[in-house]
């Protein structure tokens, strides 16, 4: 007797990162799911993932090398991706992933964009969608706010060596998201039909001024967090000769100035529309996270 099966491949892009790896323990426990993770350093992620995930398909992708393409694609049905931090041209280094998967009869991407980007044709987020619909491959877009795991990730450094945030926020509020909660909203999306073709809005559950934050941080951690508030200029010049790119420096000061407009501050309930619950509080994540901020160990 004929064997039907009705797996769907998911190919998830960044399986280490702080969406692809909660995404990839929740999709990992779906029935008809099976999980492929698309690796830029093969050796480096299938040690981490399989150590902490046990068997999962890993495949060596690479935005930037088309050979890698087929590989990674082979058998694939959805894809899921983040544009990672330092590809900031899409039209040289996603256009041409991207018109690959047209001719893959892939039946879904679900790509993390921006929170406000339909008013922000500049940032490398709306171009992305731009180039998704344009290529008229099926999609979910999901636009969240601030992560709050940029805290503990790009602005690390300064956290644990000057107990500063030295972030060009202004007095803007910012409704920041933990990953995890984008991790279990896209495993909705990936799972679920309905939210095919959809633009989703997600937002953590508070708008918080950084002041704020470094209120709460000071009284998670048990030291006092400051915030030294520099101009969009300073933080730009800084982060460059700390050897941040060009490309990702102007990135991130466009994303802060967008900040600073107070284009960050929206909050509503899709989290909860969608998971059932409330999306995770900044004290949770500060405190989930007080070994990392305190130099304790290296990621949570």
């Amino acid at each position: 007797m004929e064997v039907i099966n009705n797996l769907k491949q998911i190919l998830v892009i960044g399986g280490t990162g702080n969406i692809g790896f909660p995404l990839i323990k929740t999709l990992m426990q779906q029935a008809d799911v099976e999980v492929v993770a698309g690796a830029h350093h093969l050796a480096q992620d299938t040690t981490t993932l399989l150590a902490k995930l046990g068997y999962l398909d890993i495949r060596r992708f690479d935005f930037l090398d088309p050979t890698t393409f087929p590989g990674a694609l082979k058998g694939i049905d959805k894809i899921f991706f983040v544009r990672p931090p330092q590809l900031g041209k899409p039209k040289t280094d996603m256009r041409p992933f991207l018109t690959y998967a047209k001719t893959q009869n892939i039946k879904q991407i679900v790509f993390v964009s921006l929170l406000g980007v339909d008013k922000n044709s500049m940032t490398p987020h709306h171009k992305i969608e731009k180039i998704i619909a344009k290529l008229g491959l099926p999609y979910t877009f999901i636009r969240p706010s601030f992560f709050m795991q940029n805290l503990s990730s790009t602005h690390l450094k300064d956290i644990q060596q000057h107990h500063d945030l030295f972030i060009p926020g202004g007095q803007a509020k910012t409704s920041f998201i933990d990953t995890r909660d984008i991790g279990a909203v896209a495993a909705a999306a990936l799972t679920q039909p309905k939210y095919m073709g959809q633009k989703i809005d997600i937002t953590g559950p508070a708008a918080l001024t950084y002041d704020q934050v470094a209120a709460i941080m000071t009284r998670i951690l048990g030291e006092k967090i400051t915030y030294s508030q520099p101009s969009l200029l300073k933080f730009r010049r800084t982060v460059i000769q700390r050897g941040t790119p060009k490309a990702f420096a102007n990135v991130m000061t466009m994303l802060y100035f967008i900040t600073q407009m107070g284009n960050a501050n929206e909050v509503n309930g899709n989290v909860v529309a969608i998971l059932g619950r409330e999306p995770i509080k900044f004290e949770t994540f500060v405190q989930d996270y007080r070994g990392v901020f305190l130099g304790k160990k290296a990621s949570y």
